[in-house]
């Protein structure tokens, strides 16, 4: 893709960026898309819906279809415990592959249900790797089912999907995937890293706004999964079953998102795919990533485990730093940045996805350098204790 055609919003048209891991920055045309309203049992709506699913299907790698896309209403919160509650059945005991808030989000979620559970708990600074699942599946033969995170966006970090999914399936396990932040610009391909389910949601990594999530599931894994949900209306199979038999979402479907949807579906395809969306997020981080080191700022995490999606920053030492005033002067600037949620140390996150390119994030680096001008703060340098407990965990 050639990204010096492709358009992205102007700063000086008074809509700030987001930079954020969802809602993010979306294109004119995303937006227009919903100017238009449709009805949910209408033939045309219908039409959408299937398109929709077959895209993301094809994203996904199912050539054989194998799978089915099962669209989910609400965040992508919603779609994450329709795709435990519905695919882990009541009696089952999943281990849960967590290292921030999202990964320990799905235990509590797990724990909710009442489904037994168990956690791998790496902190904030390093993955699980596939070594130790063997071990955890090997220890306990009770698990029945593995919840892994693609990217946690609480830290930054992208995890070893490949190797986990690997030790999951050679142990006759069932691997399921929370690609919330990663699906449409990480290769997540399911001829070659065998999974039962994957679930995102409509505005991450397409690029679409607000308004549902969607379960890509094994077929089989659906059929077999009838009365397992403890949800009426986050009950997958259910949601499932009424689309094969209508064509229609069994509740009212967010009809003006899923035509924005299917616009920034047509923006990833025209931008090369997961691939051509990927190259742009890498590029708007490692920009922005050498422009914040430039000014003092270092990452939470070692380069090697930096995603392409978010990127946690420590809070400068300085005394005179304050990130609620950081964030403000970022704002007047034209750019949202997202606090830490970290509970270890103090920290903040700035996005790399959305509708920007690294023109863009050059101007955030501008912007922070003259935000801590304002403050006057002349050196973004962490605490040495912070630097050194990262240094000590993740070595």
């Amino acid at each position: 893709m050639d990204t010096a055609k492709t358009t992205f919003p102007d700063p000086k048209m008074g809509e700030p960026f987001l930079l954020t891991p969802g809602p993010l920055t979306t294109a004119l045309s995303v937006k227009e898309a919903m100017l238009r309203d449709w009805g949910s049992w209408d033939g045309d709506f219908r039409a959408m819906t299937k398109s929709l699913c077959d895209q993301l299907l094809a994203l996904a790698g199912d050539v054989q279809g194998d799978y089915a896309c099962v669209p989910m209403q609400g965040s992508g919160s919603f779609a994450v415990e329709s795709m435990i509650g519905t695919l882990v059945p009541r009696e089952a005991k999943a281990l849960v592959l967590a290292n921030g808030a999202y990964g320990l989000r799905a235990a509590e979620t797990l724990r909710v249900m009442g489904r037994a559970v168990s956690v791998i708990d790496k902190g904030d600074y390093l993955p699980p790797c596939g070594d130790e699942v063997a071990r955890a599946l090997d220890a306990d033969p009770a698990i029945t089912h593995v919840v892994a995170i693609h990217c946690e966006t609480s830290s930054g970090i992208l995890n070893p999907i490949p190797e986990i999914a690997e030790a999951v399936r050679s142990r006759g396990r069932k691997l399921l995937i929370d690609s919330m932040s990663a699906f449409g610009a990480i290769d997540l391909d399911v001829t070659r890293i065998p999974c039962d389910a994957i679930v995102s949601s409509a505005n991450k990594c397409i690029e679409g706004v607000p308004g549902f999530g969607f379960v890509i599931a094994r077929m089989d894994a659906l059929e077999a999964a009838k009365g397992n949900a403890h949800s009426l209306s986050l009950d997958a199979h259910a949601q499932w079953a009424a689309m094969v038999k209508t064509g229609q979402w069994r509740f009212t479907p967010p009809t003006h998102v899923v035509a924005a949807f299917l616009e920034a579906l047509r923006l990833h395809a025209a931008e090369g795919g997961v691939a051509g969306r990927g190259a742009r997020y890498a590029r708007n981080r490692d920009v922005m990533v050498a422009g914040m080191r430039g000014l003092g700022f270092e990452t939470l995490l070692r380069d090697r485990w930096l995603s392409p999606i978010i990127v946690t920053f420590f809070t400068p030492a300085h005394p005179n730093f304050a990130f609620p005033r950081f964030y403000d002067l970022m704002k007047a600037k034209g750019f949202i940045i997202y606090p830490g949620k970290l509970t270890v140390v103090d920290s903040f996150r700035i996005g790399c996805i959305g509708r920007m390119d690294e023109t863009i994030m050059r101007r955030v680096v501008a912007a922070a350098k003259e935000s801590l001008a304002e403050m006057g703060v002349d050196d973004a340098t962490p605490p040495a204790a912070a630097l050194a407990e990262r240094n000590r965990l993740a070595d």
